[in-house]
């Protein structure tokens, strides 16, 4: 049964987004709001420790959690479209994922459309992994993010396989946006109940603007339409109540035919990553401590290398 906490959560959570979409505050005004607002909700959890850094010429940080288990490491790639998010935004989930799967999470701030379309971002990614790769050779390299980071983690490790390179040890995905298309029912059959997206309105913007002048079924803007072949063990969480819900289901399918199962967890009444409010209700939590396990299991490696 859906928890109490959770209800009020996305009732009150539909509101905030609809009164912040009334405000229309162009892009640079929006990732300022975004980044001031997670400043003020969400605080690092004790025990952690944050580090500045550049990887491979992209500015992040390293969130280290006072236990480490295992030789893994989590690239974490945030959500917000491709056009918001950075490592403010996401500090307070990646943070929470680190402790949970008992690894240190590095978290990029890659570069956002519009200023910086297709190929940047994933650019971002690849130097950051290839970076990650050369300083700790032989450790488990995980990949995870929420939304368009689910898109790109995905792009990232397809372009992995592509070009012959080692592949990550898995990929964690949060509510993925896989198809910039916009072509599955879901974006139509959920848009009432869905907080974030009640049109296709954002995310169409947000695609056109990431894509340029690239055709939105790229395998590498829109994953849904790769071939998914030599992916790593991946887990997929998803909310019942989401237009990306179909992104997520069909993602696995797709997978499945592959012959690469991935595991799909649909949970009921949540929301688009509904995993913000980690600390404050049990299906964030659940969902938080089932990834964070799945990465730690991952990432058990008899390499010995140094910690980062």
């Amino acid at each position: 049964m859906q928890s109490l906490k959770s209800r009020i959560y996305y009732h009150v959570t539909k509101r905030a987004i609809a009164r912040f979409r009334k405000l229309k505050l162009p892009i640079p005004q929006g990732r300022l709001a975004r980044e001031q607002q997670s400043e003020r909700l969400f605080r690092l959890p004790p025990g952690l420790s944050i580090e500045p850094c550049s990887v491979g010429g992209v500015t992040g940080e390293w969130l280290r959690p006072g236990v480490v288990d295992g030789n893994g490491l989590v690239l974490y790639l945030h959500g917000g479209a491709y056009i918001y998010g950075s490592t403010v935004t996401h500090r307070g989930i990646a943070s929470r994922l680190a402790i949970a799967s008992r690894s240190p999470v590095l978290v990029i701030n890659y570069r956002l459309a519009p200023e910086h379309p297709f190929p940047a971002g994933l650019d971002d990614a690849i130097a950051a992994y290839a970076s990650l790769q050369q300083a700790y050779p032989g450790k488990p390299i995980a990949l995870a993010g929420d939304s368009a980071g689910g898109g790109l983690a995905l792009a990232l490790a397809l372009k992995l396989k592509d070009d012959g390179l080692r592949a990550p040890s898995a990929l964690a995905l949060l509510s993925p946006w896989t198809d910039l298309t916009l072509s599955n029912p879901t974006h139509i059959l959920k848009a009432s109940v869905d907080p974030y997206f009640p049109d296709s309105g954002l995310l169409r913007a947000a695609a056109q603007a990431y894509a340029a002048n690239t055709p939105l079924d790229d395998p590498y803007l829109s994953p849904q339409f790769a071939d998914f072949s030599g992916m790593p063990a991946t887990l997929i969480h998803v909310g019942e109540l989401e237009a990306l819900l179909g992104d997520a289901t069909l993602l696995a399918h797709n997978m499945s035919k592959c012959g690469k199962p991935a595991v799909l967890e649909v949970y009921t009444g949540m929301w688009h990553v509904w995993q913000t409010y980690v600390g404050r209700f049990r299906e964030a939590d659940a969902s938080v401590t089932a990834l964070g396990e799945f990465l730690r299991n991952q990432s058990q490696s008899p390499a010995a290398a140094r910690t980062p």
